[in-house]
């Protein structure tokens, strides 16, 4: 079938990708530091234009390797959108009554190094979204990167995704550490971070958006992992379900996610 889109048969979309814990040791302070995406979009609400700025982990779409493999193992299903397609990133349609198949299909190839079917290592995406923040080509011998786990979410939520706006979402996250060992990146890092203040990122994004872009802007934040870890277990489990406000940073609800020992009601860690 290569029709795009959510159907009457095909109408719960599935998202499945990596996440990445950054971490690395504060030359400043000697501390354990984690570094997120930090993100700004130009966005069309209610009231018009809007610019959202969160902060998240790491991480993208995982590519399917052979898609009618995946056809024969799981059903029917559509990409989301034309983009999906294109690139072949497992953000699909597939019918409600085939999750089951679908997540236990993703748990199982996911945990394989050099799968046939699905991409498992977080390779290409974590050294695009370093270009993308820093505007460097990420090398292997900067980081040091291990499987942590994979998480579920099982209770499709709709999604923020632009492509696919408010379409029920179930969720499948391989999650691995990345853990930066270069000290000339890390001093990159920390003066992305100290640089880039969310006012800075506006700008930046409506400097895009006047040149034709699509009005985005990337950067990096660095944060204390262990103050971190603190405030998310001061705050009720529930509240972890949401994106919080942490030192006056948008946190996205995945970051909790490449914590450890973080309990987050809606995801399921395996």
């Amino acid at each position: 079938m290569n029709a795009v889109g959510a159907s009457k048969k095909l109408s719960l979309r599935v998202s499945v990708a990596t996440l990445d814990r950054v971490v690395f040791k504060n030359p400043e302070d000697g501390k354990l530091t984690l570094a997120l995406e930090r993100k700004a979009t130009l966005l069309t609400g209610e009231n018009g234009p809007l610019i959202e700025v969160k902060s998240q982990p790491f991480g993208g779409a995982v590519r399917i390797r052979d898609a009618s493999e995946l056809r024969d193992l799981i059903g029917d299903f559509n990409y989301d959108s034309e983009r999906s397609r294109f690139e072949q990133d497992l953000r699909i349609f597939i019918k409600p009554s085939n999750w089951e198949v679908v997540r236990e299909a993703c748990i199982r190839h996911l945990s394989r190094a050099d799968d046939a079917l699905l991409e498992t290592d977080p390779v290409r995406e974590l050294a695009e979204e370093f270009e993308d923040a820093l505007g460097i080509a990420l090398r292997p011998d900067q980081y040091i990167h291990r499987p942590i786990a994979t998480i579920v979410e099982n209770d499709p939520a709709p999604t923020e995704n632009v492509h696919a706006r408010g379409y029920l979402t179930a969720r499948v996250y391989r999650v691995f550490e990345a853990s930066i060992t270069d000290p000339s990146l890390i001093s990159c890092m920390l003066s992305n971070s100290k640089r880039y203040s969310a006012p800075d990122l506006h700008e930046l994004v409506v400097e895009d958006a006047g040149k034709g872009g699509k009005g985005r802007a990337n950067a990096i934040l660095v944060l204390p992992m262990e103050r971190l870890r603190v405030h998310y277990l001061s705050i009720p489990p529930e509240e972890r379900n949401l994106p919080i406000l942490f030192e006056g940073n948008r946190l996205d609800e995945t970051v909790p996610v490449v914590l450890e020992g973080i309990d987050v009601p809606k995801y399921r860690r395996l």
